[in-house]
Protein backbone atom coordinates (compact mmCIF):
# COMPACT_ATOMS: atom_id res chain seq x y z
CA UNK A 1 0.00 0.00 0.00
CA UNK A 2 1.06 3.59 -0.56
CA UNK A 3 1.02 6.11 2.26
CA UNK A 4 -0.29 8.55 -0.35
CA UNK A 5 -3.70 6.84 -0.40
CA UNK A 6 -5.21 6.65 3.06
CA UNK A 7 -7.92 4.04 3.63
CA UNK A 8 -10.47 4.29 6.42
CA UNK A 9 -13.56 2.14 6.89
CA UNK A 10 -16.77 3.66 8.20
CA UNK A 11 -19.38 0.98 8.58
CA UNK A 12 -19.84 -0.65 5.18
CA UNK A 13 -18.04 2.19 3.36
CA UNK A 14 -14.33 2.51 2.59
CA UNK A 15 -13.02 6.07 2.36
CA UNK A 16 -9.94 6.55 0.17
CA UNK A 17 -8.12 9.85 0.56
CA UNK A 18 -5.54 10.90 -2.01
CA UNK A 19 -2.69 12.39 0.02
CA UNK A 20 0.16 13.59 -2.16
CA UNK A 21 0.57 17.32 -1.45
CA UNK A 22 0.39 19.91 -2.69
CA UNK A 23 -1.91 18.79 -5.52
CA UNK A 24 -2.59 15.08 -4.88
CA UNK A 25 -0.92 14.09 -8.15
CA UNK A 26 -0.78 10.48 -9.35
CA UNK A 27 2.45 8.49 -9.49
CA UNK A 28 3.14 4.95 -10.63
CA UNK A 29 3.23 3.90 -6.98
CA UNK A 30 -0.12 5.44 -6.07
CA UNK A 31 -1.82 4.10 -9.19
CA UNK A 32 -0.66 0.56 -8.45
CA UNK A 33 -1.73 1.05 -4.86
CA UNK A 34 -5.22 2.11 -5.98
CA UNK A 35 -5.51 -1.07 -8.05
CA UNK A 36 -4.49 -3.20 -5.07
CA UNK A 37 -6.80 -1.36 -2.67
CA UNK A 38 -9.86 -1.79 -4.90
CA UNK A 39 -9.07 -5.46 -5.44
CA UNK A 40 -8.85 -5.94 -1.66
CA UNK A 41 -12.14 -4.11 -1.16
CA UNK A 42 -13.75 -6.33 -3.79
CA UNK A 43 -12.79 -9.33 -1.64
CA UNK A 44 -14.16 -7.76 1.57
CA UNK A 45 -17.82 -8.73 1.82
CA UNK A 46 -18.40 -6.12 4.53
CA UNK A 47 -17.64 -3.27 2.10
CA UNK A 48 -20.61 -2.11 0.00
CA UNK A 49 -19.42 1.32 -1.12
CA UNK A 50 -16.26 3.29 -1.77
CA UNK A 51 -15.75 7.05 -1.45
CA UNK A 52 -12.66 8.76 -2.88
CA UNK A 53 -11.63 12.32 -2.07
CA UNK A 54 -8.56 14.55 -1.91
CA UNK A 55 -6.64 15.75 1.12
CA UNK A 56 -6.53 19.48 1.71
CA UNK A 57 -8.82 22.33 0.74
CA UNK A 58 -7.66 23.20 -2.79
CA UNK A 59 -7.18 20.01 -4.82
CA UNK A 60 -9.18 16.86 -5.38
CA UNK A 61 -6.36 15.84 -7.72
CA UNK A 62 -4.31 17.62 -10.36
CA UNK A 63 -3.68 14.37 -12.25
CA UNK A 64 -0.29 13.14 -13.36
CA UNK A 65 2.99 14.77 -12.39
CA UNK A 66 4.13 16.16 -15.75
CA UNK A 67 7.77 15.74 -14.73
CA UNK A 68 7.23 12.09 -15.62
CA UNK A 69 6.86 13.02 -19.30
CA UNK A 70 9.37 15.86 -19.61
CA UNK A 71 12.06 13.62 -21.12
CA UNK A 72 9.83 12.51 -23.98
CA UNK A 73 10.66 8.87 -23.18
CA UNK A 74 8.19 6.70 -25.08
CA UNK A 75 8.82 3.75 -22.77
CA UNK A 76 7.81 5.81 -19.74
CA UNK A 77 4.70 6.93 -21.60
CA UNK A 78 3.74 3.33 -22.41
CA UNK A 79 4.28 2.18 -18.83
CA UNK A 80 2.37 5.06 -17.25
CA UNK A 81 -0.56 4.84 -19.66
CA UNK A 82 -0.89 1.14 -18.85
CA UNK A 83 -0.76 1.77 -15.10
CA UNK A 84 -3.25 4.63 -15.32
CA UNK A 85 -5.65 2.56 -17.41
CA UNK A 86 -5.41 -0.48 -15.17
CA UNK A 87 -6.02 1.53 -11.99
CA UNK A 88 -9.05 3.43 -13.22
CA UNK A 89 -10.60 0.45 -15.01
CA UNK A 90 -10.26 -1.53 -11.78
CA UNK A 91 -12.01 1.32 -9.96
CA UNK A 92 -14.76 1.44 -12.60
CA UNK A 93 -15.30 -2.30 -12.17
CA UNK A 94 -15.49 -2.14 -8.36
CA UNK A 95 -18.38 -4.47 -7.46
CA UNK A 96 -19.97 -1.93 -5.12
CA UNK A 97 -20.89 1.73 -5.53
CA UNK A 98 -18.04 4.22 -5.97
CA UNK A 99 -18.54 7.91 -5.22
CA UNK A 100 -16.11 10.77 -5.89
CA UNK A 101 -16.24 13.60 -3.36
CA UNK A 102 -14.67 16.36 -5.47
CA UNK A 103 -13.39 18.85 -2.92
CA UNK A 104 -11.37 21.08 -5.23
CA UNK A 105 -9.62 21.20 -8.60
CA UNK A 106 -10.00 17.96 -10.59
CA UNK A 107 -7.68 18.19 -13.57
CA UNK A 108 -6.55 15.62 -16.14
CA UNK A 109 -6.07 12.29 -14.38
CA UNK A 110 -7.69 13.89 -11.35
CA UNK A 111 -10.93 14.20 -13.28
CA UNK A 112 -10.48 10.81 -14.91
CA UNK A 113 -10.48 9.06 -11.52
CA UNK A 114 -13.78 10.79 -10.75
CA UNK A 115 -15.14 9.77 -14.16
CA UNK A 116 -14.31 6.16 -13.28
CA UNK A 117 -16.64 6.37 -10.27
CA UNK A 118 -20.38 5.71 -10.36
CA UNK A 119 -21.40 9.04 -8.83
CA UNK A 120 -19.72 12.43 -8.47
CA UNK A 121 -20.45 15.04 -5.78
CA UNK A 122 -18.68 18.38 -6.30
CA UNK A 123 -18.18 21.29 -3.96
CA UNK A 124 -19.26 24.68 -5.26
CA UNK A 125 -15.69 25.99 -5.62
CA UNK A 126 -14.47 22.92 -7.57
CA UNK A 127 -13.32 23.22 -11.16
CA UNK A 128 -12.86 20.40 -13.67
CA UNK A 129 -10.92 20.01 -16.90
CA UNK A 130 -9.12 17.58 -19.19
CA UNK A 131 -6.36 19.95 -20.38
CA UNK A 132 -3.90 17.33 -21.66
CA UNK A 133 -3.88 18.61 -25.25
CA UNK A 134 -2.56 21.96 -23.99
CA UNK A 135 0.71 20.21 -23.15
CA UNK A 136 0.76 17.91 -26.18
CA UNK A 137 -0.83 14.92 -24.48
CA UNK A 138 -4.28 13.34 -24.32
CA UNK A 139 -6.46 11.79 -21.60
CA UNK A 140 -5.30 8.15 -21.59
CA UNK A 141 -7.11 6.75 -18.54
CA UNK A 142 -10.65 6.57 -19.89
CA UNK A 143 -11.26 10.30 -20.16
CA UNK A 144 -12.18 10.46 -23.84
CA UNK A 145 -14.66 7.60 -23.43
CA UNK A 146 -16.16 8.16 -19.99
CA UNK A 147 -16.61 11.91 -20.44
CA UNK A 148 -18.33 11.45 -23.80
CA UNK A 149 -20.66 8.86 -22.30
CA UNK A 150 -21.65 11.13 -19.41
CA UNK A 151 -22.03 14.52 -21.07
CA UNK A 152 -22.36 13.77 -24.79
CA UNK A 153 -19.98 14.31 -27.65
CA UNK A 154 -20.41 18.07 -27.89
CA UNK A 155 -19.39 18.91 -24.34
CA UNK A 156 -16.68 16.27 -24.36
CA UNK A 157 -15.19 17.96 -27.42
CA UNK A 158 -15.44 21.39 -25.81
CA UNK A 159 -13.56 20.17 -22.75
CA UNK A 160 -10.97 17.99 -24.50
CA UNK A 161 -10.49 19.67 -27.90
CA UNK A 162 -10.98 23.27 -26.76
CA UNK A 163 -9.51 22.82 -23.28
CA UNK A 164 -12.58 24.28 -21.60
CA UNK A 165 -12.55 24.29 -17.80
CA UNK A 166 -15.88 23.96 -16.03
CA UNK A 167 -17.02 25.26 -12.68
CA UNK A 168 -19.09 22.94 -10.51
CA UNK A 169 -22.45 24.52 -11.38
CA UNK A 170 -21.94 24.08 -15.12
CA UNK A 171 -20.57 20.56 -14.57
CA UNK A 172 -23.81 19.68 -12.79
CA UNK A 173 -25.91 21.30 -15.49
CA UNK A 174 -24.41 19.08 -18.22
CA UNK A 175 -24.41 15.88 -16.15
CA UNK A 176 -20.70 15.66 -15.38
CA UNK A 177 -21.50 15.64 -11.66
CA UNK A 178 -24.74 14.61 -10.00
CA UNK A 179 -24.86 17.24 -7.25
CA UNK A 180 -23.12 20.42 -6.08
CA UNK A 181 -22.74 21.08 -2.36
CA UNK A 182 -21.21 23.84 -0.27
CA UNK A 183 -17.48 24.04 0.35
CA UNK A 184 -16.37 21.30 2.72
CA UNK A 185 -19.58 19.27 2.40
CA UNK A 186 -18.73 16.80 -0.40
CA UNK A 187 -17.41 14.03 1.83
CA UNK A 188 -20.40 14.13 4.16
CA UNK A 189 -22.80 14.01 1.21
CA UNK A 190 -20.88 11.16 -0.39
CA UNK A 191 -20.96 9.23 2.88
CA UNK A 192 -24.68 9.86 3.17
CA UNK A 193 -25.24 8.37 -0.28
CA UNK A 194 -22.91 5.48 0.51
CA UNK A 195 -24.92 4.70 3.65
CA UNK A 196 -28.04 4.40 1.51
CA UNK A 197 -26.32 1.64 -0.46
CA UNK A 198 -26.27 -0.43 2.73
CA UNK A 199 -30.06 -0.51 2.77
CA UNK A 200 -29.99 -2.61 -0.38
CA UNK A 201 -28.70 -6.09 -1.15
CA UNK A 202 -25.00 -5.81 -2.07
CA UNK A 203 -25.35 -8.66 -4.55
CA UNK A 204 -28.37 -7.06 -6.23
CA UNK A 205 -26.53 -3.72 -6.39
CA UNK A 206 -23.53 -5.42 -8.00
CA UNK A 207 -25.70 -7.04 -10.66
CA UNK A 208 -27.58 -3.79 -11.30
CA UNK A 209 -24.33 -1.90 -11.75
CA UNK A 210 -23.06 -4.52 -14.20
CA UNK A 211 -26.23 -4.20 -16.26
CA UNK A 212 -26.22 -0.39 -16.27
CA UNK A 213 -22.60 -0.26 -17.39
CA UNK A 214 -23.15 -2.93 -20.03
CA UNK A 215 -24.96 -0.26 -22.04
CA UNK A 216 -21.60 1.36 -22.71
CA UNK A 217 -20.18 -1.74 -24.37
CA UNK A 218 -23.06 -3.44 -26.12
CA UNK A 219 -26.64 -2.95 -27.22
CA UNK A 220 -30.00 -3.39 -25.57
CA UNK A 221 -30.73 -6.65 -27.37
CA UNK A 222 -27.79 -8.34 -25.62
CA UNK A 223 -28.36 -6.59 -22.29
CA UNK A 224 -32.01 -7.56 -21.85
CA UNK A 225 -31.45 -11.35 -21.75
CA UNK A 226 -28.61 -10.81 -19.27
CA UNK A 227 -30.93 -8.68 -17.14
CA UNK A 228 -33.34 -11.62 -16.84
CA UNK A 229 -30.51 -14.09 -16.28
CA UNK A 230 -29.05 -12.12 -13.38
CA UNK A 231 -32.50 -11.64 -11.86
CA UNK A 232 -32.91 -15.41 -11.67
CA UNK A 233 -29.33 -15.82 -10.41
CA UNK A 234 -30.18 -13.70 -7.38
CA UNK A 235 -32.38 -16.56 -6.21
CA UNK A 236 -29.21 -18.54 -5.48
CA UNK A 237 -28.32 -16.01 -2.77
CA UNK A 238 -29.28 -15.70 0.88
CA UNK A 239 -29.77 -11.96 0.41
CA UNK A 240 -32.67 -12.51 -1.99
CA UNK A 241 -34.62 -14.54 0.55
CA UNK A 242 -33.67 -12.17 3.36
CA UNK A 243 -34.71 -9.07 1.42
CA UNK A 244 -38.15 -10.31 0.48
CA UNK A 245 -38.90 -11.77 3.90
CA UNK A 246 -37.63 -8.70 5.75
CA UNK A 247 -40.02 -6.56 3.71
CA UNK A 248 -42.94 -8.89 4.32
CA UNK A 249 -42.11 -9.06 8.03
CA UNK A 250 -41.70 -5.27 8.22
CA UNK A 251 -38.13 -5.36 9.56
CA UNK A 252 -34.71 -4.18 8.42
CA UNK A 253 -32.87 -6.64 6.18
CA UNK A 254 -29.69 -8.23 7.49
CA UNK A 255 -27.49 -8.51 4.40
CA UNK A 256 -24.72 -11.11 4.22
CA UNK A 257 -23.51 -10.16 0.72
CA UNK A 258 -23.99 -13.62 -0.63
Amino acid sequence: MSAQIKVQKQGNTAVLTMSNPPANTWTEETLKSLTNIVNELNADKDVYALVITGEGEKFFSAGADLNLFASGDKGVAAQMSQVFGSAFETLSNFRGVSIAAINGFAMGGGLEVALACDIRIAEEQAQMALPEAKVGLLPCAGGTQNLSWLVGEGWAKRMILCGERLKAEKACEIGLVEEVVTTGASLDKALELASQVGDQSPVAVSYCKELIQKGRHGDITSALPLERELFVKLFDTQDQKEGVNAFLEKRKANWVNG
